[in-house]
């Protein structure tokens, strides 16, 4: 597994060759190669701030020698008129990372603005936030990285990283007793210390995995049940099993379903629901 900083770099350096291709040819028509300038990143909304380290890395990718200096941090409140930090380096570079600074923080302080409004439902409760994969292709690193600055939890990242019997698999197995026994023999096998969660659709289902699943598996995910049905497959499930709750939860029924004592709730729209804040980066002419 690549570090965040690898991973970083690549989406970089895959999202300027789209943007820029064999020139910026706006700034190479009108400006000198070694001219150097300072912008200001300024702030239009009121929200919670994300992506001001990855912004800083954008720019020391393209010019290690450039200056940057943070007036924010990372999951600080900001409001319309502050400046989030300034930015000293050629001109040339501050041009060609625009764009992509600008994409990443406004969709990062997006999504972390929604998700802390959702974890300060929570304060009180027991139960804690987390993601999904329900993400933008190949933006999934910036963008589970602004629901943790948010004050969410995140979910498995992808595929590899936790074993998730989902209904799908759970038919194609022939059941639930067959995907959760197929999957333990694998972890024993091939990958050793993988999680498994598995999804449940009733309580009959819930009932079935409490026999089960000891020492299979480590969480049991309630899916689309009503708060009510949460409550009652908690006192099922006891301290066996961590649990979730996932399913159309939204702003009006968390707390709902942090009360029923349930781990963790699952939101998708944490991410694919997140409006852009605007943002703008403005040269400083002295």
């Amino acid at each position: 597994m690549k570090s965040f900083d690898e991973q970083l770099q690549h989406l970089v350096t895959e999202a300027l060759a789209e943007d820029v291709g064999d020139g910026d040819h706006s700034t190479l028509s009108c400006i000198p190669k070694d001219k150097e300038g300072t912008a200001v990143l300024k702030i239009k909304q009121d929200g919670i701030i994300a992506g001001v380290t990855v912004a800083e890395r954008i720019f020391q990718l393209i010019d290690p020698f450039c200056k940057f200096q943070g007036y924010k941090r990372d999951g600080d409140a900001m409001k319309g008129g502050d400046k989030a930090f300034e930015v000293k380096a050629t001109i040339h570079t501050i041009l060609k990372c625009e764009r992509l600074v600008l994409n990443c923080m406004q969709r990062m302080s997006g999504i972390a603005t929604l998700t802390k409004q959702y974890s300060d439902e929570l304060k009180g409760f027991k139960t804690r936030l987390l993601d999904t994969r329900k993400t933008t292709p190949n933006f999934r690193l910036l963008e589970k990285e602004a629901v943790r600055i948010g004050g969410g939890i995140n979910h498995r990242f992808g595929l590899y990283d936790m074993i998730m019997l989902k209904d799908n698999h759970i038919d194609y197995a022939g059941g639930l007793e067959a995907a959760i026994n197929n999957a333990h023999q694998y972890v024993q096998q091939k990958k050793p210390g993988l999680k498994i969660e598995v999804e449940t659709r009733s309580i009959e289902d819930v009932q079935q995995v409490c026999a089960i699943g000891k020492g299979k598996v480590f969480r049991i995910m309630l899916d689309n049940f009503t708060p009510g049905q949460c409550s009652e497959a908690v006192k099922i499930i006891g301290d066996e099993f961590e649990t979730e709750a996932s399913g159309g939860i939204n702003l009006e029924t968390i707390q709902a379903y942090a009360a029923s004592g349930v781990d963790y709730v699952s939101v998708g729209g944490l991410i694919h629901q997140a409006r852009s804040l605007d943002l703008s980066l403005k040269a400083v002419i002295h």
